[in-house]
């Protein structure tokens, strides 16, 4: 049933979506009784590989740097994998950028002007006549792979070993220890692999045990290749476009590493063997005195000091890094629940917070493939898309992972500034495709976008929720109210209706919509409220006058779109649930992802229900799907909340290692296992104005019997 309009309005009055902090709120359930053997839940969902399969791979890492494995544990067999799921080794600070082409300069780009209510603003949109131009900005900077290790495999009559050579394979990550253990053979005889990745240093350790390593048939070659934007990061065919510098040592060797202006280092050690060069990028390490083989490799932006850890130190405080990292935060269990869905459910949760953990709190924030491979975008940011990368660690009680990616927004604020300056408005317009120096890529949509300029407020009013002080006033002011500045200078006052308006230009949500004709989109309206309403609530709490602007336009900003009693996507758009319904609902996003600026409980429960009858779900993204359950569950939808989470759709599969396929251009999607984890939270832990009983986000069918520890209650 839909939530009773007084306790929408207390929630409204309360200041809308934000974490509890410690105690209990109104309208907050308690959690488990129980308590949660959480090594038992960990374990139950390690993923177990049986077969070379590309979307089996699997990851190790620290959020900063993370290395991908085939079924051998390293990474002998990337061209069988490379088509649907490469094999990369990548760092948030792995960035390469090409030289421009000859006789270019970026002060050369010439910006697209738009009408916009009787003055032109430049958009970096069009291509015509600088097509070398625009491509070198929107690929450079791009991730890059930072270089390749493998096996060098052979059978007993010298020639190498294909991937169905490799038989008998069982390979299991322990999300426990964050260790992947390879077993396979190879012509009746076995190999054992361990792989790790050290916790606080960007550092792989491998360590192998097999009677091909003693007769020679068995040796780890590390391999460089000249950066790229392609999807696997890597150019292999260039050998003369970049510098390998190999200074070996005993059982040391350093690699200087040289691709155009870029540069970095890698450190290899390993107890017994030689290591040789056996082409321009190519070594080998082979150990002929015995059984084993290990080697510990680290990463770089500049030559690393200090000791190195040996293979076992690695896989210790790998071990200690999960073992903390599972026993603290959040937690959830289903194995009380006798609903069929419920085993899928928490595998997905459990794998999403390890995927999460590796690609989603780096220092900046990730890319939608996080540090996996390029996709389509090069590596690079999307900022809209940084809410569901990160928010749910707040959620989840890990808010530090988040906060690692926030210092971001100040390093860029200049160039936000910089931006909102030239086009004519005020403070700061955020950018929304960026590499780490925040220069938007042109593109024909991404500059165009808005929705991902209220974000910084958000993260500012989550920080100030966990630690309510002027420090935090202070550290967030400039963010806050340089966000505001622009929204409020950005809504143009239209004379005919005394309204202040959103667009035309702009590209909503959904991205489908004609771009000189969009006009004040639900989502975008229902955010502009909340953006300017958080940023007058922090120079109160900073002892300011109210902004007289941010005030003016909050009073006579245009309504929520609607029609017979539902939202529409944007104003006008009459055939919201005919001819717009695909791509994402974003009219969702206006209660459950955000707090419900502008919304009336009635109409947004008839909204929710008429999207989960008419949408075209197979042409919805991954995130759709759980600002849908979000939406489903604020407004007493329990069970189409977990139909979203679990609905049949091309883009909502989970690969066995927990990554979420789109298409076939992009087949791992961090969006979505972030925005799984921001659901699940406010389904378990509920939210100001919600029923009040256990789990309030879930069926009370009986067959949803949620166990759950550590969550923050949605207010």
């Amino acid at each position: 049933m839909p939530i009773r309009r007084r306790d929408f309005l207390a929630m409204a009055a309360a200041g809308g979506l934000r974490l509890a902090l410690p105690g209990k709120a109104r309208g907050q359930t308690e959690p488990s009784s129980r308590s949660i053997d959480r090594e038992a839940l960990v374990r139950r969902h390690h993923p177990v590989v049986n077969k070379a399969d590309p979307f089996s791979a699997l990851s190790v890492g620290n959020g900063q740097f993370c290395f991908t494995a085939d079924v051998t544990g390293l990474q002998t067999f990337s061209d069988d994998y490379r088509a649907d799921f490469p094999l990369c080794t990548a760092s948030h600070w792995g960035w390469h950028t090409t030289p421009l082409p000859a006789g270019l300069s970026v002060d050369q780009y010439h910006f697209k002007n738009y009408d916009t209510y009787g003055r032109p603003v430049g958009y970096a949109t069009d291509a015509s006549g600088q097509e070398k131009l625009y491509t070198w900005l929107r690929q450079n900077p791009h991730r890059m792979d930072l270089g390749r290790i493998g096996f060098v495999l052979t059978k007993a009559d010298g020639s190498p070993a294909r991937i169905g050579d490799v038989v008998n394979i069982r390979q299991e990550l322990s999300l426990w220890t964050g260790v992947i253990e390879s077993r396979f053979e190879l012509q009746g005889r076995p190999v054992r692999v361990l792989t790790a990745c050290h916790p606080d240093r960007d550092l792989l350790a491998i360590s192998v045990e097999s009677e091909l390593v003693s007769s020679g048939r068995l040796s780890i070659q590390i391999s460089f290749p000249y950066g790229s934007p392609e999807n696997d990061m890597a150019d292999w065919n260039s050998p003369d476009r970049h510098q390998t510098q190999f200074t070996p040592d005993d059982r040391t060797a350093d690699f200087q590493r040289t691709l155009d202006d870029d540069r970095y280092d890698v450190r290899a050690a390993w107890p017994a063997g030689t290591i040789r060069q056996i082409a321009k990028h190519e070594f080998v390490l082979s150990n002929g005195g015995g059984e084993r083989l290990e080697l510990v490799c680290l990463f770089a932006p500049r030559s690393p000091g200090g000791e190195m850890p040996n293979s076992e130190q690695t896989r210790q405080a790998s071990a200690d890094h999960w073992r903390k990292f599972w026993s603290g935060g959040g937690c959830v269990d289903l194995s009380d629940c006798t609903d069929s869905r419920a085993p899928e459910l928490e595998r997905r949760i459990v794998l999403s917070q390890y995927n999460t953990a590796l690609h989603c709190c780096g220092p900046m924030p990730p890319a939608e493939t996080g540090l996996l491979f390029n996709a389509t975008w090069y590596g690079k940011a999307h900022l809209e898309m940084h809410w569901w990368h990160g928010v749910h660690f707040a959620a989840w009680d890990r808010f530090p992972l988040l906060e690692r990616s926030l210092g971001f927004y100040h390093r860029i604020l200049p160039v936000g500034l910089a931006t909102a300056l030239r086009q004519g408005y005020q403070g700061c317009r955020w950018p929304k495709m960026v590499g780490p120096d925040g220069r938007d890529s042109p593109s024909p949509i991404a500059p165009l976008l808005i929705w991902q300029q209220p974000h910084p407020i958000y993260y500012a009013e989550l920080s100030y929720r966990r630690s309510p002080t002027n420090e935090t006033l202070e550290q967030w002011r400039e963010i806050v109210f340089e966000s505001a500045d622009f929204m409020a200078s950005y809504a143009v006052l239209d004379q005919k209706t005394g309204r202040y308006v959103l667009g035309p230009p702009l590209k909503t949500v959904s991205e489908n919509t004609e771009t000189t004709t969009n006009i004040n989109p639900a989502f975008e309206l229902a955010y502009w409220r909340f953006g300017l309403r958080t940023a007058q609530q922090w120079r109160q709490r900073l002892g300011m006058d109210e902004q007289p602007l941010w005030a003016e336009v909050i009073k006579r900003l245009a309504p929520l779109p609607q029609q017979d009693g539902c939202y529409l996507m944007q104003e006008g758009m009459a055939d919201t649930y005919t001819n717009w319904n695909w791509e994402h609902p974003a009219l969702l996003g206006v209660l459950g992802m955000q707090p419900g600026d502008g919304v009336d409980a009635a109409v947004m429960g008839n909204t929710v229900r008429k999207v989960f009858e008419v949408w075209q779900w197979d042409r919805a993204w991954g995130w759709d799907f759980p600002m849908a359950a979000m939406a489903a569950a604020r407004v007493g939808e329990p069970e189409l909340a977990l139909k979203a989470l679990l609905i049949d759709s091309p883009k909502n599969r989970y690969h066995p290692n927990g990554h979420n396929y789109q298409r076939d251009s992009l087949t791992a999607y961090l969006p979505e296992n972030g925005g799984l984890l921001s659901a699940v939270a406010m389904m378990c832990a509920g939210w100001t104005g919600g029923p009040d009983r256990a789990a309030p986000g879930f069926p009370s069918d009986g067959k949803w019997n949620v166990r759950w520890e550590g969550l923050k209650t949605w207010i």
